[in-house]
């Protein structure tokens, strides 16, 4: 019986990235690693979507998994697991909100306050996959802390420091979408603006904190924003 429900399909390709995976540190159950910007977390449906993440690594580290991701365009720090027992322990971190995460962005225009929160909740916005958006009714709780770092001329723009609470798909980018300073090189949430201003989305996993399966203590990493 042929189905009367359309369904989405993803056509998105992936361009050829190659920047290579910097391994920042390992021992024998965490990964921690630099992902370039234009890279998948995880392979795609679409067989032209093979290379990700998880693709390169596992060659390396066949027992690696997945505990969280980044989006396609963002660099920065992310966590594997070298094996199953780690791989549960950090998930229920991550779902019990108990990792650390920071990420340095760019943004356009100037923001008016030093510091602040955006509170506002997400939800899938279906007609438009894979766009999200704020919703009031059937969105999810979102709650992102922000403080700035420097305001710079020319055009005006802003260098900020995200402490997000929760991890909403999305959730940096729709936020400052909301507070009218859109992410620079998000080609999702931008505007005529902030359009040509940056060659990438400048969004950059900086810190990561969490608690060691294995030693019991919190350690924490940071990864140097390159931009």
């Amino acid at each position: 019986m042929l189905s009367t429900k359309s369904e989405k399909i993803d056509t998105f390709v992936a361009p050829a990235c190659h920047e290579e995976i910097e391994i920042l540190f390992q021992d024998e159950s965490v990964l921690l690693i630099n992902k370039p910007s234009g890279l998948l977390s995880l392979s795609g449906k679409n067989p032209l979507n093979l290379d990700s993440v998880h693709h390169r690594l596992v060659k390396d580290f066949p027992t690696a998994t997945m505990v969280h991701r980044l989006d396609f365009g963002t660099s920065g720090i992310m966590l594997l697991a070298l094996n199953k027992s780690v791989n549960g322990d950090l998930t229920r971190q991550f779902q019990q909100r108990k990792v650390g995460k920071t990420y340095m962005s760019m943004l356009y225009g100037h923001l008016d306050n030093d510091q602040g929160f955006i509170d506002v909740p997400i939800a899938k916005d279906k007609p438009n996959f894979p766009l999200q958006k704020i919703c009031a009714e059937s969105g999810k709780p979102a709650l992102t802390h922000y403080r700035v770092i420097e305001r710079l001329l020319n055009p005006p723009r802003t260098r900020v420091l995200f402490t997000p609470e929760t991890g909403r798909t999305h959730q940096l980018r729709v936020h400052s979408q909301q507070i009218g300073h859109p992410v620079l090189g998000c080609d999702l949430y931008g505007t005529k603006e902030t359009h040509g201003m940056a060659s990438r989305l400048l969004l950059h996993a900086l810190t990561l904190e969490f608690e060691h399966p294995l030693a019991g203590k919190r350690i924490s990493f940071e990864c140097p924003s390159p931009f």
